[in-house]
C-alpha cells in the first residue's frame, strides 16, 4: 500500500554525506542492491516479511495482525538487544543478506544506523496523520532534519519520580515538585535516618543523565548547516551535573549503582527510598523490591521551574524498515497498525507490557494500573500527561562513544565526591565524543 499520493518532499542531497564521516564511510555505501534479500513473496500474492525484535510478547502482537492480513505475513526473530541488536544488523547489512525487512531499534542508535544506510527514510510511505500520533520529543527521535523519517516510534520511558509514600507521611513530606525541593527532602530523609537517602547517582546509568539533561534542554548533538555541532558541555548539562554532584557533596544522596544486589536490598529494606526513573519502572521494582509493594507512589519529575511539565526521556525504541528491502510499504504498514492503531497499541500493551508512544490509544490501553501500583488508579494518567513534556533531543552516530566516556568520567567524579569533580566529568565526555568525531573524519560546526 503506497500513499502515493503524499510524496515526500524533495530534500538536499547533503543530508546522508553529513551523518558519514568524510572518507571514512564503514558500513555506509550499501544501497539496494546489497540488500536484495530483504522480504520474499510466499504463495501467489503473499508478501512475507521478518521482524527483528526483543519486545516481550511480540509474537503474540504479530499473530493478532497475521490473522488479519493475509496478504502481509509477519515473521518474528527473536533477538537480543542493545548493541548486540545494532552489530548484528550491521554484519547483515554489510554481508549483503540475511537482514530483516524490520527492526526494532532505540532512539539512541537511529542516528547510526542512517549514517550506516541500514534504514530506509520512509516518509514517503506513512499516513499524513501518523506523526500526530506522538510528542514532539518522541518525533524528534527518528527523524535526522530535512523531512526524512525513519521509524515509527514504539514505546517511550518519560522520566517520572518514584518514593515510599508511608515514609514521607512519617516525615512530614510531599512530593517534591522542584528540584530545590527534592533537595530538600533528601536532607530531610538522610537527617533521619543516616542510612536512609532519598535516591542515588548511578555512573553506570548514562541513559538516564541524558534523560536528565533533556529534561533541563539539552541537545547533546545537533546539526547545523551540513557540519555536526556537540553541546554536551554546556548550561544544561552542567547544571544537572553539579546539581547532582552538590547533593553527593553533601552526602544526602548515595552513588550506589542501580540493579546491583545492594541497591536491590536497600529498595527492599527501605534505605532508598526513592528514585527517578521511566515509566517502565513498575516492573523493575516489583522484580526488586516486591515486599514493599503498595507503599510506593509515583509523581511527576521534579521541574527546575515551578509550574513547567518538562521530563526528558529514559529508554524506549521504535520500528525501522531496513534499507533496501523490496516490500517497504508493506513493511510501513505494518509498522503503523502496531505502533499507531487501537488494536496494535493495546497488543503491546497487553502483551509486552510497554509504555506505548503513541498518545491517542495511550488512555485506553492503560485503563489499569500496573499491579506494584495498583493503590494509584491515576498512575498512567500522570504518566500520559507527563510524557507530552519530553523534550527533543538530537542524538549523534557516536552515542557509544559518549557513553562509555560518562561511565569512565562519572565513576571518577563519584569517588572524589564533588559537584566541581561532576562539571569536570561533563568536560570529558564533551571532549571526548568531539574527538571521536574528529578521528572518524565528521565535520564539525
Amino acid at each position: 500500500m503506497t500513499r502515493s499520493d503524499h510524496p515526500r518532499p524533495p530534500r538536499p542531497p547533503s543530508r546522508r554525506r553529513l551523518l558519514q564521516a568524510a572518507g571514512v564511510v564503514g558500513a555506509a555505501g550499501l544501497g539496494s542492491a546489497a540488500l536484495a534479500g530483504c522480504g520474499s513473496a510466499t504463495g501467489s500474492s503473499a508478501v512475507e516479511l521478518t521482524f527483528w525484535s526483543w519486545a516481550p510478547g511480540i509474537e503474540d502482537v504479530v499473530a493478532l495482525w497475521n490473522q488479519q492480513n493475509p496478504d502481509v505475513q509477519v515473521l518474528v526473530s527473536r533477538q537480543d538487544a542493545g548493541d548486540a541488536a545494532v552489530t548484528k544488523l550491521l554484519t547483515a547489512v554489510r554481508a549483503g543478506n540475511g537482514a530483516p525487512d524490520l527492526v526494532q531499534a532505540e532512539y539512541q542508535t537511529i542516528t547510526s544506523l542512517v549514517a550506516a544506510d541500514a534504514i530506509a527514510d520512509i516518509a514517503a510511505d506513512l499516513a499524513p496523520e501518523t506523526p500526530e500520533h506522538f510528542s514532539e520529543g518522541i518525533w524528534s527521535a527518528i527523524g535526522v532534519g530535512d523531512g526524512a523519517v525513519y521509524a515509527v516510534p514504539q514505546d517511550t520511558g518519560p522520566l517520572q519520580l518514584y518514593y515510599r509514600e508511608d515514609i514521607f507521611d512519617d516525615l512530614g513530606l510531599a512530593a517534591p515538585t522542584t528540584w530545590d525541593e527534592y533537595a530538600e527532602a533528601a536532607r530531610v530523609v538522610h537527617e533521619a535516618d543516616p542510612e536512609m537517602y532519598l535516591g542515588t547517582f548511578s555512573s553506570t546509568d548514562p541513559g538516564l543523565f541524558v534523560g536528565l539533561a533533556q529534561q533541563a534542554g539539552a541537545s547533546w548533538w545537533g546539526i547545523e548547516g551540513d557540519r555536526w555541532k556537540v553541546e554536551i558541555d554546556a548550561e544544561p548539562t552542567r547544571r544537572v551535573a553539579e546539581y547532582w554532584g552538590g547533593l553527593v557533596e553533601e552526602g544526602v544522596i548515595s552513588v550506589d549503582p542501580m540493579y546491583t544486589p545492594q541497591w536491590n536490598a536497600a529498595l527492599n529494606a527501605g534505605t532508598q527510598i526513592g528514585w527517578v526513573s521511566a515509566a517502565w519502572a513498575p516492573g523493575v521494582l516489583e522484580g526488586n523490591a516486591g515486599s514493599t509493594a503498595g507503599r510506593w507512589k509515583m509523581a511527576r519529575i521534579p521541574q527546575w521551574d515551578a509550574g513547567e511539565n518538562a521530563t526528558g526521556n529514559w529508554g524506549g525504541s521504535s520500528t525501522a524498515v531496513v534499507a533496501g528491502g523490496e516490500h517497504q510499504a508493506a513493511a510501513v504498514r505494518f509498522a503503523e497498525w502496531m505502533n499507531t492503531s487501537a488494536e496494535g497499541v493495546l497488543a503491546l500493551v497487553q502483551h509486552g507490557g510497554i509504555f506505548p508512544a503513541d498518545q491517542p490509544h495511550a488512555e485506553e490501553a492503560l485503563a489499569e494500573p500496573p499491579s506494584f501500583f495498583s493503590e494509584q488508579p491515576d498512575f498512567y494518567e500522570l504518566s500520559t500527561e507527563n510524557a507530552e513534556g519530553v523534550r527533543p533531543f538530537t542524538f549523534g552516530t557516536n552515542v557509544n562513544v559518549a557513553y562509555s566516556i560518562f561511565n569512565d568520567a562519572f565513576a571518577q567524579a563519584t569517588q572524589t565526591g564533588t559537584a566541581a569533580a561532576f562539571g569536570d566529568a561533563v568536560t570529558a565526555v564533551h571532549d571526548g565524543t568531539v574527538a571521536d568525531l574528529e578521528n572518524q573524519g565528521y565535520l564539525l560546526a
